[in-house]
């Protein structure tokens, strides 16, 4: 649930250019000869643009299944279901499910608290951020039909009525899923439900118009990470304790870094997001000042979380922070920082 865990990475028709443009055509008559001569730009511009209309005949099955970059084209109508879900930000939202159970205290390696933990989990991943990823794309098809006109509703591989019967199952799946986590909680008010309800329509004003949160780079992205970091937290810990409000105003200031997480998605979509009006940060304040607000706004939370672990007396739960926070500085530097658009 891009929308309940955390649910961004993302999901974001006009014709993509045709980069095999009409040759400038200069002729000439003369002893009945015709000459008829391409320009010179137009045949470099067809060498470097095709690669960008279509991927890779060795694309990636695996990267088909996950949603990512790189993906091989394919024609199954329930891979190309699951690729819209994009399992790969389904990892996040099941890890604050696990974290906010975590926190509650009253989380028992028992059949019944695993299975509702499992529950949880299937609500906030598959269900409701697979429903946030393909909403998303789908009002991103004008979008994605200049930046990937190969995914799979720009290029017509799923028709439009099976994607909003997918949106719609997806998400009244989630809701459901909520509702009867309440029930097995004996809550008497319906806190998941109404969690998860808050996210789906957190998600929906976030891709969709006249809102489309994600037009301005700083409450569109913000809004994507509290989703990944916050709402999951939240469900998790509701199921199995009580969710308090200093849980919920230290997760909200710790989605900060989702912040940064979440401007990772947008540098593969410059052109698209400049062409369509949508101020993403890498479009307002460039790929090098964006990369850094990127990283800054990841790094920098997570290390003033590991200061005030060693500030209120669990230093060695700082000290282990600071452990995972060293190797994704160095991957950092060594591959995000050289070239964002790659990830």
């Amino acid at each position: 649930m891009a929308s309940l865990v955390n649910t961004v990475y993302s999901t974001k028709l006009s014709s993509h250019p045709n980069a095999f443009r009409t040759p400038h055509l200069a002729s000439s008559f003369g002893r009945r000869r015709l000459v008829v001569r391409a320009t010179e730009t137009d045949t470099n511009e067809v060498g470097a643009k095709s690669p960008d209309i279509v991927p890779a005949e060795s694309g990636s099955s695996m990267n088909q299944i996950l949603g990512i970059k790189g993906a091989k084209q394919e024609t199954d109508k329930w891979k190309i279901r699951v690729q819209l879900t994009k399992p790969v930000t389904w990892p996040p939202l099941i890890w604050g499910v696990v974290c906010g159970a975590a926190a509650s205290g009253n989380f028992h390696w028992t059949l019944e608290d695993v299975a509702k933990s499992i529950v949880c989990m299937m609500m906030s991943g598959p269900c409701l951020t697979g429903y946030t990823q393909t909403i998303n794309d789908w009002y991103d098809k004008e979008i994605d039909a200049i930046n990937e006109p190969y995914r799979p509703i720009p290029s017509g591989a799923i028709s439009e009525q099976e994607v909003l019967t997918q949106i719609w199952v997806l998400l009244l799946g989630g809701l459901g899923l909520a509702g009867l986590l309440d029930v097995w909680a004996g809550h008497d008010f319906p806190v998941i439900f109404y969690l998860a309800l808050g996210g789906s329509l957190l998600s929906y004003i976030y891709s969709a118009p006249p809102l489309k949160l994600k037009q301005n780079g700083w409450l569109g992205n913000f809004a994507l990470g509290s989703s990944y970091i916050s709402l999951p937290w939240w469900a998790g810990q509701a199921l199995f304790g009580t969710l308090t409000p200093d849980v919920i105003v230290l997760t909200l200031l710790y989605s900060i870094a989702g912040l940064g997480i979440a401007i990772v998605n947008d540098f593969k979509s410059i052109e698209g997001d400049r062409k369509m009006g949508l101020q993403s940060l890498p479009v307002a304040f460039g790929t090098e000042t964006a990369k850094w607000i990127c990283v800054g706004a990841i790094d920098i939370t997570q290390l003033s979380v590991a200061g005030y672990l060693v500030g209120t007396g669990k230093p060695y739960y700082g000290l282990a922070l600071l452990g995972l926070i060293a190797p994704q500085v160095f991957f950092q530097f060594k591959y995000f920082l050289k070239d964002p658009g790659e990830i």
